[in-house]
């Protein structure tokens, strides 16, 4: 539980329960526990409030209802949908960019076919002429709509379009993404989208997976036949209620201007951070971002001590490289996108949400000036890195 006071910003990683989305679960976790399957009173209830989210979701991605199937997160919905292609695609290779989440770079080296990374350029996006290359001779695509560490928004409709030149199904992981661009995910003409519901202030443990309507689709889970025979298992329905409530709270902040606030407090708070730190580089195109997202490199530090120190200051937020075996490792997004890995070693994520308030934002940025200057201060030393795990 997060401690009265925290400054949260690591919406990336998960987002805090809306009120409301809170307020549709309980009722289902409390009373509603029956099995949608049954066919008793309470049970058709349980699967009328299935049938209501479901409806909800697609609204937000532009949808048929149709074409929405509910499964357990993320990870699952990618999965399934890789499984679903290789399995019904021809012989060939699988495209995938290299920046890609570790539910599709670790899922397709387990298919037995050749993978192709796809390069970025030092923005963070998928070199559209590689692509292209890549897709001869390829049994399919997936390319994620936006970067997790970075925000970078990648050129999806010019991706799905060449893919569809060459006759190569193509998978979005758009869990990043959706209710955070404003668009229309599904009008770009992919053939399958992946959701999940706590990246966007719905709980954790429940996603979906958007397939276009006459799309051919094997499942990854078989069993009792639940979601039309798509993805067995009792359905996690107060899970799928809130995700339907998030659904319907992020499509009325694109409306009513909720995420250009979050942008102008991303915005306020990396001008702040830009005026007082020195030696401090953005991470990925500027023009091509998530508006709730920020990454930064700080030369000289690490960011294993940064977040030490931002931790004991009451501010939440990530590295931008994963901590492995005791030992600080540059991700492979940012080795992709040619930062060298010293510098990639000392990156943060700081990544807003629908929560956030300006003065948060501006208490952070001090907080992570002063950090920095603390840090470099210690490391001038002569003490060296700052580790946060001992192998």
């Amino acid at each position: 539980m997060e401690a009265a006071g925290v400054i949260y910003l690591d919406a990336n990683a998960t987002t805090p329960l809306l009120p409301e989305v809170l307020d549709a679960m309980l009722p289902w976790l409390r009373d509603g526990f029956a099995n949608p399957s049954g066919a008793y009173a309470g049970a058709k209830l349980a699967r009328k409030a299935i049938d209501t989210a479901r409806g909800q979701v697609a609204d937000l991605l532009g949808a048929d209802p149709e074409e929405i199937i509910f499964t357990g997160g993320g990870t699952e919905s990618v999965n399934t949908a890789l499984w679903s292609l290789h399995r019904l695609a021809g012989e060939g290779a699988v495209v995938v960019s290299a920046i890609e989440h570790s539910a599709v770079l670790r899922y397709v080296e387990t298919l037995g076919r050749e993978v192709r990374l796809a390069p970025v350029d030092a923005g963070g996006r998928v070199i559209l002429e590689k692509f292209s290359e890549l897709l001869d001779g390829a049994a399919f695509a997936s390319v994620m709509a936006a970067n997790n560490e970075t925000g970078v928004i990648q050129p999806l409709a010019e991706l799905v379009r060449l893919s569809k030149e060459k006759g190569v199904p193509f998978h979005s992981d758009a869990i990043q993404a959706v209710g955070k661009t404003g668009a229309s995910l599904t009008a770009i003409g992919a053939d399958m989208l992946s959701i999940s519901a706590h990246k966007f202030h719905g709980p954790k443990g429940v996603g979906a997976l958007w397939i276009r309507k006459g799309l051919r689709f094997t499942p990854l889970i078989s069993g009792g036949g639940q979601e039309s025979g798509r993805r067995s298992g009792t359905e996690n329905v107060p899970g799928i209620v809130g995700m339907g409530a998030a659904s319907v709270a992020m499509k009325r902040s694109t409306e009513d201007g909720m995420l250009g606030r979050v942008r102008e407090i991303r915005n306020a708070f990396e001008a702040a951070v830009l005026a007082e730190v020195q030696g401090v580089t953005p991470n990925g195109a500027r023009d091509h971002r998530l508006p709730n997202t920020c990454h930064l490199s700080f030369e000289g530090c690490e960011a294993a001590g940064l977040l030490i120190l931002l931790d004991d200051a009451g501010v939440a937020c990530s590295a931008g490289s994963a901590c492995m075996t005791g030992k600080q490792k540059p991700s492979h997004v940012q080795l992709a996108m040619g930062i060298p890995e010293e510098l990639a070693k000392s990156s943060l994520r700081i990544s807003f949400s629908l929560l956030s308030t300006m003065e948060d934002a501006m208490t952070a940025a001090e907080a992570l000036k002063k950090a920095v200057e603390k840090l470099r201060r210690v490391q001038g030393l002569g003490v060296g890195p700052v580790q946060v795990y001992t192998p």
